[in-house]
């Protein structure tokens, strides 16, 4: 069974959101509203619905802008200026031109799929207690402690072997890294990483300097390392309990992450079940 894309999966959920209704893309004199209501504008005797700027409304308001007259006024021009190109592309025949038609072709999917997930993630919504099992396990498998690490990275063993002397010798590893480091998102800030969770460690390094950095103690700092991005001397800076925010802070994201797992479980047995030749 072939694995689906976790990146697919974020960009179906991402289109939920955009496309919360929709409506087929045909032309525009086909476009009927779904109940009869006064059309929001009339443009070369075509009407707009009034649906159609509410659509807009709310997929806007998701992205915290209120609900204003001001508001739909723009959104109202925006869809008059849209009808009117619409109407001057479809007199030129640029809806028959085979780019265009794939491209409306691959909307009307995105909307449908966009409808589709939305549908499967009400119709299973995710339980309390899955929620909590979920919680639960994040917290085991993050682990107690998290650390605050440190690195220098360069190119060849000699650099690293002449760093790591000069900080035997009471060198500054800050000022080290931030002279010698070829890691530009952590040599500004004297190689600093962050603070990752012991649990976490695996999956934010490399394994030969995931390896190195679960053998040191607080303020150690480890011999030259080598990984496929160069030598690195890693430090421990600190170490200190882990605080995870409580469930119900988390709970909206650990929410979409199982909905996220769910549709791709879905996807991965429609695959299967599909004749894909």
């Amino acid at each position: 069974m072939q694995r689906t894309s976790k990146f697919a999966v974020l960009a179906i959920l991402g289109a939920i959101a955009a496309s919360p209704v929709y409506a087929e893309n045909k032309p525009a004199t086909e476009n009927k509203p779904a109940a009869e209501s006064k059309p929001a504008a009339i443009v070369n005797g075509i009407p707009i619905p009034q649906e159609r700027v509410d659509l807009r409304v709310k997929v806007v308001a998701t992205q915290g802008q209120a609900d204003t007259p001001e508001l739909r006024k723009a959104i109202r021009d925006d869809l008059i200026n849209i009808e009117m190109m619409s109407q001057e592309a479809t007199k030129k025949n640029l809806d028959k031109q085979l780019e265009t038609i794939q491209q409306l072709a691959l909307a009307r999917q995105t909307v449908l799929v966009g409808a589709f997930v939305q549908d499967y993630v009400k119709s299973h919504p995710v339980g309390e207690n899955e929620l909590m099992q979920g919680y639960d396990n994040l917290k085991k498998n993050l682990g107690s402690k998290e650390y605050s690490v440190r690195h220098i990275l360069v190119e060849k063993e000699s650099e690293a072997k002449s760093i790591a002397a000069k900080l035997k010798k009471g060198g500054k590893f800050d000022k080290l890294a931030e002279s010698s480091s070829k890691d530009a998102g952590s040599k500004e800030h004297g190689g600093d990483l962050g603070w990752i969770p012991v649990g976490n460690i695996s999956n934010a390094f490399v394994k030969p300097f995931g390896d190195a950095l679960m053998n040191l103690t607080k303020g150690q700092i480890s011999e030259p390392v080598q990984s496929q991005f160069g030598w690195h001397i890693i430090k421990l800076e600190d170490v200190r309990e882990l605080k995870l925010p409580s469930f119900d802070e988390l709970k909206p994201q650990l929410t979409q992450k199982m909905q996220q797992q769910a549709v791709q479980n879905l996807i991965a047995e429609l695959r299967a079940k599909a004749k894909i030749e």
